[in-house]
């Protein structure tokens, strides 16, 4: 209503002047000059709820092509804005690949994760494995956690499921922590990644003790399944990635620069894991 005030008399006083008895800035007077009208906002909102209902597994860069088909200017951001106001971004829920292969004759490690009372950091890791959907492909991501401080202390995507995915996951988490790991546990399922040779030896190497999860129980691993929800939920499912390349950098920011740095939790008193470990850190050391 301000605005419309300054609109209707701009021909007879100054704008800045107008702006500064009204209250409102000269910048935001500028950008509702500026605006869209709402028959046109309201023309575009409808067309994508009648292309959500046609194709429902549109995500926002095939639905910006398809409102360009039909006479829009738009481009993805806007288009990726709005679907997210109008809550339009589809949650991909066809084929699932399996990321578990427990059916193999390699050794089995006791769970010594559970009912563990975390009260450190490299104590308590976990590890998981899940798919990530691209356009024509799956690819494949391995994390490593602390659990005292949920940070994701390595990781690694790939185009293959097998043991050197895992292990590259776990070479980056020794890179990032180092130093004597003696007494930390590392708990995982029973795949077959986990249970090769070459990555219990890893593990041995370090004095890392083997934890796996019972038998047909993804329960057991559930903070590890937290932080794959989080990951799907607040980055993969919201973008449609072309290549593989493009979801590894992508991920790869969401893991090391959002989760890690940015991301608040509620379970270590809505700090960043990165903030939490500084805490600690800085903790013991005037202790």
């Amino acid at each position: 209503m301000i605005y419309d005030i300054i609109q209707d008399r701009s021909q007879e006083v100054n704008l800045g002047s107008a702006c500064f008895a009204l209250g409102v800035s000269r910048s935001g007077y500028v950008k509702w000059l500026k605006r869209e009208p709402e028959s046109d906002i309201m023309g575009l909102r409808d067309e994508l709820q009648t292309i959500a209902v046609e194709f429902p597994r549109y995500g926002y860069r095939r639905m910006a092509m398809e409102l360009k088909r039909r006479g829009f200017a738009v481009n993805r951001k806007r288009v990726l804005r709005i679907m997210r106001e109008d809550n339009l971004l589809c949650v991909k829920r066809l084929f699932k690949p399996v990321t578990t292969d427990s059916n193999h004759s390699l050794a089995i490690h006791p769970n010594l994760a559970k009912g563990l009372e975390v009260t450190g950091l490299n104590q308590l890791w976990v590890a998981d494995i899940t798919y990530i959907r691209l356009l024509a492909e799956f690819v494949y991501l391995a994390v490593v956690i602390d659990v005292f401080s949920r940070k994701c202390v390595g990781w690694e995507l790939d185009h293959r499921i097998d043991g050197r995915l895992a292990k590259r996951a776990l070479e980056m988490a020794l890179s990032e922590r180092g130093g004597d790991l003696s007494g930390l546990i590392h708990h995982s399922d029973r795949g077959v990644q986990y249970a090769s040779g070459d990555y219990v030896n890893m593990l041995r190497e370090n004095c890392i003790r083997v934890s796996m999860s019972a038998k047909w129980n993804p329960y057991d691993n559930a903070f590890a399944e937290s932080f794959m929800k989080t990951l799907k939920y607040e980055e993969v499912y919201l973008c449609e990635y072309d290549s593989f390349r493009e979801a590894y950098a992508n991920i790869g920011r969401f893991i090391e620069d959002v989760y890690n740095k940015k991301r608040l939790h509620s379970s270590i008193g809505y700090l960043s894991p990165d903030e939490f470990e500084k805490k600690v850190i800085l903790k013991q050391r005037s202790a």
